[in-house]
This record gives structure tokens, C-alpha cells and sequence, in this order.
């Protein structure tokens, strides 16, 4: 088992220990919310893919919506791409914010409601993540 591939399986046993109502996935590739998606949660699970800037020396593009839209194809994965007009100053305050948006996403589609817990995968630095946070309203 890949590094990765334990992660996404210790995510979907922590959000069925603490029955969360949902699993957030922070991604840039789409991989590791296929990967959570593969272990067939009972909840609903939020991928949160982050453009990345590339260059091919003649011009800019973000990169990000192909890959939100090769997940629309895994059963109980809903992407969502997240804006890349966020300031890339630090990265904890984005990932913040980003995350504030998502539980916006959740919350206005019904899925998310006050009080429910949350499984959040993200990646900080070089070591992979899985958060449970509870919401207060």
C-alpha cells in the first residue's frame, strides 16, 4: 500500500469513527480524492482541486479544470475548483480560506449542516494530513 493510498483509507475510517457528514479533499491532481473515493464512503466526499500556475515559456495557464472534470466520473466525489485569485503568500492562510469556501460549497448544497463533523485531507508542507474538525453553526 502506498503512502498515499493509507492516508485516503485512515480518512475514510476516521469519518466513519466520528461519523462525519462529509470528507474534504484538498488535491491538485484529483489522485488522492479517486483514492478516498475507491474505499466507498458512506458520506460524500468534497474534492478541492487547487489550480497550479504553469509555463511553457510563451505563456501562463492555471492548471486544475481538467482535472476537476475527470472526477464528475467517480461515484460520490464532487469537485470543485478553487479560485486562484487567493494570495499565495502563505500558504496556511489560503489553505484557510480555500477550506472556508468548501464548507461554504457544503453548507449551501445541503450536505454540510450546524454542528456535524468534518474529515479534512490536505497535505501541509511534505507530510499528509487528516484533520476532524467540528462545526459550531
Amino acid at each position: 500500500m502506498t503512502h498515499l493510498e493509507s492516508i485516503a483509507s485512515s480518512a475514510v475510517r476516521a469519518a466513519i469513527k466520528v461519523k462525519a457528514s462529509v470528507i474534504i479533499c484538498f488535491t491538485s491532481s484529483g489522485r488522492a480524492s479517486r483514492l478516498i473515493a475507491k474505499y466507498r464512503p458512506t458520506m460524500p466526499v468534497i474534492s478541492v482541486v487547487i489550480p497550479q500556475l504553469k509555463t511553457n515559456q510563451l505563456r501562463w495557464t492555471f492548471t486544475g479544470a481538467f482535472e476537476a472534470r475527470q472526477s464528475l466520473i467517480v461515484r460520490g466525489l464532487f469537485p470543485t475548483l478553487a479560485d486562484p485569485s487567493h494570495p499565495a503568500e502563505s500558504k496556511n492562510a489560503t489553505n484557510e480560506s480555500i477550506l472556508k469556501v468548501a464548507l461554504e460549497h457544503g453548507k449551501a448544497s445541503g450536505v454540510i449542516k450546524p454542528h456535524d463533523r468534518v474529515v479534512i485531507c490536505q497535505k501541509v508542507g511534505d507530510s499528509s494530513v487528516v484533520k476532524i474538525i467540528e462545526l459550531k453553526d
